[in-house]
Formats: C-alpha cells, sequence, structure tokens
C-alpha cells in the first residue's frame, strides 16, 4: 500500500496552488536564514521541491567542508516550503516538529542541492524526506522532517 501511495502521489500534483515559480519562493525568503546562507530554491515538481545551498565561506565549518548546520538548514528550508505549499495558507500554516540529519559525504566546494518528498500529509503533522546530494549526485545528507499543521489564527 505505501509504495501504491507513494506512485500515486509521484503524478498528482500535491501543491495547493497550481502554478508555483522557483524565482517566487526564493524571494519569499528575503530577509531570512535562507537568504543569507544563499538558498535558492530551483525547482518545483508534481510532488517535490528543490533548493540549493553553496559551499562557501558562509556555509563552511573551520575544516573547509560543509557545516552540518547548514546542511539542515538547507533541509528545514526545503521541507518548511513544501510544507507550507500543501496547504490553503489563508486557513493553515505547517511550522517545525522534529528534523533529524544523517552526514555522510563531506563537501568542500560548489553547491549542494536538498530534494523534499513528502511521507506523509495528514490533517495535523506532514512528515518530509530531504536528501541532498553534491554536484556529482552522491548523497550528502539524509533529513526527516516533521511539521505540525497549525491554524493561522493560532496564538
Amino acid at each position: 500500500m505505501n509504495d501504491d501511495w507513494k506512485k500515486m502521489m509521484a503524478t498528482k500534483q500535491i501543491w495547493h496552488r497550481s502554478h508555483l515559480n522557483a524565482v517566487e519562493l526564493t524571494k519569499r525568503e528575503e530577509n531570512s536564514l535562507a537568504s543569507h546562507l544563499g538558498i535558492v530554491v530551483t525547482e518545483v515538481g508534481n510532488d517535490y521541491l528543490c533548493a540549493t545551498i553553496p559551499v562557501d565561506v558562509r556555509t563552511v565549518q573551520p575544516h573547509g567542508r560543509l557545516h552540518g548546520g547548514a546542511s539542515v538548514a538547507l533541509a528545514e528550508t526545503a521541507g518548511s516550503l513544501a510544507a507550507n505549499l500543501v496547504l490553503d495558507s489563508a486557513t493553515h500554516i505547517a511550522v517545525g516538529l522534529e528534523i533529524n540529519a544523517n552526514h555522510i559525504r563531506p563537501v568542500k566546494k560548489g553547491l549542494v542541492t536538498a530534494t523534499a518528498k513528502a511521507e506523509a500529509l495528514g490533517r495535523t503533522t506532514q512528515i518530509w524526506s530531504i536528501r541532498i546530494v553534491d554536484e556529482q549526485d552522491r548523497l550528502v545528507c539524509l533529513s526527516r522532517l516533521t511539521m505540525a499543521v497549525i491554524p493561522v489564527d493560532r496564538k
């Protein structure tokens, strides 16, 4: 059943709005951590969202490798954006509840790309898997993000 659900989701658009523009989504992140780190939304498919982050002075640790926190920031940005695009923004928002990350491979230069895909889209929670790969498509980080779905007017 799980494989059937994934196949169905891969062909069906899951977003609340039908026309999504990567440039507009990146612009929505102005004046945020994502903008400061150079995160750019690059693609929105029927059931996934991709974003990149440069490996540069903003995102490396003292040894010159991509900082694990930068990978997590990229994963949470991609997953959070995707989670909110599934919802009617007039009534509900998704906020981070939990994130984990396994750092697989170091990266010293270039861009890394995160792809966020839904694992579960529930009424009150969503779970997203985010794969981060380097420019050679090698796995750099694997993350899982759990989002709480709350009413917009919740205080």
